[in-house]
């Protein structure tokens, strides 16, 4: 038996915020998206180019405070073609969180806290 990994979900507080965010931080743009009849929830597939996984921000009308990312010891890694300029690109945002020179790795964090992991090419 085998399984393809589809999607991540991660729920946000302000989804055009976040789409923007994943848009210049990592080239990500919608797929596709579902919105409720009633307005309760809206959901928005992000993807690009590189790979068929595409990362889920679901946004829900009724949750008004931050989300519990617990220690955020979960993240999503990307491998980035230029590691230099994406390292620039990320600093130049303010949205690196964490950096380990050792490893060769740093981690950008997005709107709502969550931790992405950038590396090099292999």
């Amino acid at each position: 038996m085998k399984f393809k990994m589809i999607h991540e979900n991660y729920n946000v507080q302000n989804l055009e915020r976040s789409m923007k965010f994943y848009e210049e931080a990592l080239g990500l743009l919608e797929t596709r998206r579902i919105e409720s009849e009633d307005g309760s929830f809206i959901i928005v597939y992000l993807a690009n180019e590189e790979s068929s996984f595409e990362l889920e921000l679901t946004w829900l009308r009724d949750h008004k405070e931050p989300y519990n990312l617990g220690e955020c010891e979960f993240h999503l890694a990307f491998e980035a073609d230029d590691y230099e300029a994406a390292y620039q690109k990320h600093k130049e945002m303010g949205c690196i969180c964490f950096e380990n020179p050792e490893m060769g790795i740093y981690f950008i964090s997005d709107p709502d806290g969550y931790w992405l992991e950038i590396l090099p090419s292999k």
